[in-house]
């Protein structure tokens, strides 16, 4: 095939995306100024020989779900899942939560996580008439809506109800779930606030806060939210900050909100040994667009992620890869959240092989069995490569990451 790697260097002289001529946008972010400007990362880091997982050591639970102190019903949809062996974040975290203790968890995503903080604190609530008690923060609405699925699957049959509070939809519906009192209010930073300074949600009685993948919530500035959020909850109550990294600024939140917490750290290496990751070498945008076109007939590449920069450029390119035969969705923030939901299913249920995304509107989801990810523009900085690769090669499945790079003149 065309797609050789050959060497490394600068960038080309390659034409501007986006022209009437038929080239592709997404290579310049959109609105002049504004956001972070790109850091330079050498050719070199988006290449690595995959190591077996084999080699790695297998995590051991000390537990079983039956192990737990739940309640028949609990443990009932526990089974119905298909779950019996915890993973090593739900075997460790799980008996301090039971205990009522604060939790910092480290972990990556797609470890197991949700169900860590959702089966200990739906035990507790089964039967109290607190309402709402627990406020469950996210930082997408995708992963507010995973978490709001999980927990109506655990909960069923336990007279335990949620309102997922999230942006993009009919704010009418929302104010009617929260009217009906849930016991859950499971959403993101921004719709929160806004329903909290108009008085339809109140804080003051909630025993149980949790925040989920808290760095990326900070990367995507919503710290004064949560702060104002917090300010707002009664100091006595459990908190529960999940992150896949601990940064000074996630430090000064953990030493803001939680009391006494225990650690549970079960982050995997951050460098993705086990993922084959390769560059591929392109002129220009049409170029890059030809050689993704070939590669993406190949049999092998059975379920795909392309990131792009844009939102244009991925719906473009999205659009592009449909009508050449390749079934492709698109997710980015010009999509209505009904939108993103469908997209995502179709991807999930592989009824299309192909998602094209941006990074923001992808954070946070959890996506089985993703044969490749495939850079399509390079990424803002290292840690989000490390975190659009991490979405393959999960659950002891071995994956593959290519990286578009331009060729040296």
């Amino acid at each position: 095939m065309a797609y050789q790697q050959r060497r490394f260097g600068g960038s080309s002289n390659s034409r501007p995306g986006g022209s009437r001529g038929g080239s592709f946008g997404g290579g310049r972010r959109s609105g002049g100024s504004r956001g972070p400007a790109k850091k330079y990362i050498h050719p070199s880091k988006f290449i690595n020989k995959a190591t077996s997982k084999a080699d790695e050591v297998v995590y051991e639970s000390k537990n079983k779900f039956a192990d737990f102190p739940f309640g028949n019903q609990l443990h009932s949809n526990i089974a119905k899942k298909g779950y019996e062996v915890p993973s090593a974040i739900q075997d460790q975290a799980i008996p301090h939560i039971i205990d009522g203790k604060d939790v910092i968890g480290l972990a990556n995503t797609g470890t197991g996580k949700t169900a860590a903080f959702l089966l200990p604190i739906i035990e507790r609530q089964t039967g109290v008439n607190l309402r709402p008690s627990v406020l469950i923060i996210a930082p997408t609405r995708e992963l507010a809506q995973q978490i709001d699925e999980e927990f109506r699957a655990f909960a069923q049959g336990l007279d335990l109800y949620s309102a997922l509070i999230v942006g993009g939809v009919s704010v009418d519906r929302q104010i009617r779930d929260l009217k009906r009192r849930p016991h859950f209010i499971i959403g993101t930073p921004g719709r929160l606030k806004d329903l909290m300074n108009r008085r339809l949600i109140r804080l003051d009685s909630m025993n149980t806060l949790v925040l989920d993948e808290a760095d990326r919530m900070l990367d995507m500035g919503f710290l004064p939210d949560i702060r104002a959020i917090v300010n707002e909850m009664p100091s006595d109550r459990q908190t529960l900050f999940f992150s896949a990294t601990i940064t000074p600024e996630i430090q000064m939140l953990v030493n803001t909100f939680l009391k006494d917490p225990v650690t549970v750290s079960v982050r995997t290496s951050e460098t993705n040994e086990h993922i084959e990751q390769t560059v591929i070498e392109a002129r220009d945008k049409n170029h890059k667009v030809e050689l993704l076109t070939e590669m993406l007939r190949g049999a092998d590449y059975e379920k795909v992620l392309v990131f792009g920069e844009t939102k244009f450029g991925v719906q473009r390119l999205s659009d592009h890869l449909d009508n050449s035969g390749i079934p492709s969705v698109a997710i980015h923030g010009n999509k209505n959240q009904s939108q993103r939901q469908r997209a995502l299913k179709q991807f999930k249920d592989e009824r299309v092989r192909v998602m094209v995304a941006t990074d923001v509107a992808a954070r946070g989801l959890d996506i089985p069995n993703v044969s490749h990810v495939i850079n399509f523009d390079t990424p803002q900085n290292y840690e989000d490569y490390i975190h659009r690769i991490g979405r393959t090669g999960r659950a002891g499945a071995s994956g593959k990451a290519h990286t578009f790079i331009d060729i040296q003149r």
